[in-house]
């Protein structure tokens, strides 16, 4: 089974004491040994193109959900949303599967040591962690796979995936009253992306999902727009 060494050569947090407590799962785990071991060895490989192919694959989940929206209205945006909290659930359980919580590993830990295996692996991305306090944590996304591609509006789908991860969590019983938020984004035109979780009460809800919301409701007016035009915005920040 892929261990948390294989990942090191993508990240490395093990200048930090908790982090060698720290266990999780590979997702896809049976696909990925494969790639390791039959694949990314072969001198007839370029390992860059599966940038391209994410990229396209990324690149059609925006546009469909923007279509589901523009033709569908509400019911097909309620589709697609769902459809990726599934699968972002999906994987965050894969992640945990079977995993107990490490003696003596703060809840900050957790968050933040979670959270770089959602960005280094399931995103495939550069980070920069902080554990700032014992109830508050941060990370800055260096490179994002999308950032070339996605527009600033466009993020707003991969928020479904995130919140199925966060679930997988709570289906443990684990980081239930912390919240997450983002500061900043790199197709905004921000250096970095930059996102915080902090422990705190949900009595008002859970933030990510109250934006989510937010976002959702912006995203109807403007295919409701684009149906009155009869036109289609494109996705990409060019």
């Amino acid at each position: 089974m892929l261990g948390k060494e294989a990942a090191m050569a993508h990240y490395d947090r093990s200048g930090e004491e908790g982090w060698a407590r720290f266990r999780f799962k590979f997702p896809y785990a049976a696909g990925l040994q494969r790639l390791r071991e039959e694949v990314l060895t072969r001198p007839d490989f370029d390992p860059a193109v599966l940038w391209v192919w994410g990229t396209m694959q990324a690149t059609a989940v925006i546009e469909i959900l923007k279509a589901c929206e523009r033709d569908l209205g509400e019911e097909g945006q309620r589709v697609v949303k769902e459809t990726l909290r599934k699968v972002g659930l999906d994987a965050g359980r894969q992640i945990l599967e079977g995993v107990e919580w490490p003696e003596g590993l703060s809840e900050a830990e957790f968050a933040s040591f979670y959270a770089t295996v959602i960005n280094c692996i399931l995103y495939a991305s550069l980070e920069d962690p902080s554990i700032e306090s014992e109830d508050r944590v941060s990370f800055q996304i260096l490179w994002c796979p999308h950032q070339d591609q996605y527009g600033a509006f466009d993020c707003r789908v991969q928020r479904y995936f995130v919140q199925g991860m966060l679930e997988a969590l709570q289906e443990k019983g684990w980081l239930t009253d912390w919240q997450v938020r983002f500061t900043r984004t790199i197709p905004a035109g921000a250096e970095t992306c930059r996102f915080e979780m902090w422990k705190a009460p949900r009595e008002e809800g859970f933030l990510w999902e109250i934006y989510s919301r937010e976002l959702e409701r912006k995203a109807l007016e403007k295919a409701a727009q684009e149906r009155e035009r009869g036109t289609r915005e494109p996705s990409g920040r060019g």
